[in-house]
């Protein structure tokens, strides 16, 4: 018998409209157990992407006995449509974010922000993940939202607290990359990866020290009870643990501070594949200081990744009209941007994602379900973000705190 009101958990959602690149990707099937009946577990993870992924392995790897739970087949919900540009800086600019949080909070968010790039490398180098890492730099790009004195004042305040950026002149930018910008700033410690495989491999890996994944499976509502959490699935059958992840990203469940963020739509493109030598000095991720901005990566197989146009618009069917004319302004934009005329579409795709005030995740403990958290990433770094949030409930999960934990409840 449940000892509190049941929480209901987020109904499914269409994260994601048109083809994925990843969609295409090799390595992205994970075994996993088709049929449920009454389970008992330690730790539940509900959620089977990227975020889910990681935390799976966090907690599998230190002796967790962990089932995971996915509506879908894993990785196929809001991860298949990241574009997977991964690095330390922030949607919002670490002058921006000090004056909205202080400056110690800032420098801990950024500092956190880049061990967990770093942190990342290092698991798919320890456990042989099949991500297709690739170690980058990362250039942002003066535009309508920071120019040139803007960027140079964000790398003074960067260098202050020892974060790897270097300012460049409109000179610099157009000798180094033959990009016509008034000024950029270029960073180390960023990276690419495929976000398809890397959940999947994660899954597999985790499955390796225990962990079962069950998959199609819904879980309808959890209620607290006295041995922790009972989660109750759409077929009737359910699942008691002592704790419980929240990994479902945009499908919000209810506890998380609703006014702590927007679900904005954003569109994206994968060229055709191009020659090796076709590319920008050193593949580093672009990005620009612009309102809507854009984006860019490569990827493994040389094609060119291009994102952006993110708007308000919500709703599915809209959504999934608007990848046409989104996907001629991302060509467009790109081609203008690194005068390469000849660039062709190959994929086009739109997702969902979440925009906080302070360009911050949201990890937290659910008022509402002792004993469960929640993850929910924001803005251009969910898989930094996710990285983050797995090493946060692998504390949790062990009855310690975090000590970055108080920067990501939301404001």
């Amino acid at each position: 018998m449940t000892a509190g009101k049941p929480t209901v958990l987020a109904k499914k959602k269409d994260l994601h409209d048109g083809r994925s690149v990843w969609a295409d990707s090799h390595s992205t099937t994970v075994r996993t157990r088709k049929t449920l009946g009454n389970l008992t577990s330690e730790i539940v993870v509900v959620g089977g992407g990227i975020s889910g992924a990681l935390c799976a392995l966090e907690l599998a790897s230190a002796g967790h006995d962990v089932v995971v739970v996915d509506r879908r087949e894993p990785g196929t919900g809001s991860t298949i449509a990241s574009t997977a540009m991964i690095q330390f800086e922030l949607d919002t600019p670490f002058v921006e974010l000090c004056e909205k949080i202080g400056s110690r909070r800032a420098t801990r968010a950024y500092r956190r922000s880049l061990k967990a790039v770093s942190d990342l490398g290092e698991l798919v180098k320890r456990y042989d993940i099949d991500a297709g890492w690739r170690d980058r730099q990362a250039l942002y790009l003066a535009g309508d939202e920071i120019g040139s004195r803007g960027l140079k004042q964000e790398v003074e305040a960067r260098r202050r607290i020892k974060l790897p950026s270097e300012f460049l002149t409109k000179a610099d930018v157009a000798d180094r990359y033959g990009i016509d910008r008034t000024a950029a700033i270029l960073s180390d410690g960023s990276a690419e990866l495929d976000p398809a495989r890397t959940a999947a491999s994660c899954l597999r890996v985790a499955q390796h020290f225990g962990a079962i994944i069950v998959s199609p499976c819904e879980i309808v509502d959890a209620a607290l009870i006295k041995s922790g959490v009972e989660l109750r699935t759409a077929t009737g059958a359910t699942i008691t643990s002592k704790k419980v992840v929240f990994a479902t990203g945009y499908e919000v469940v209810k506890g998380v501070p609703r006014d702590a963020f927007d679900i904005i739509s954003s569109w994206a493109i994968a060229t055709q594949p191009l020659e090796s030598g076709d590319f920008w000095p050193g593949r580093c991720l672009i990005w620009e200081a612009s309102d809507p901005y854009l984006y860019a990566r490569t990827t493994i197989d040389n094609r060119i990744l291009v994102g952006g146009e993110d708007s308000g618009l919500v709703d599915p069917g809209r959504r999934a009209a608007a990848i046409p004319a989104k996907a001629t302004a991302l060509l467009r934009k790109i081609q203008v941007l690194l005068n390469k005329p000849h660039l062709k579409i190959d994929y086009a795709w739109a997702g969902a994602f979440a925009d906080s005030q302070t360009g911050l995740p949201i990890i937290k403990e659910l008022p509402n379900l002792p004993g469960a958290m929640a993850i929910l990433g924001c803005g251009g770094n969910g898989i930094t973000f996710s990285t983050i949030a797995a090493q946060i409930v692998r504390q949790w999960a062990s009855g310690k705190k975090d000590r970055d934990l108080d920067l990501f409840a939301g404001l």
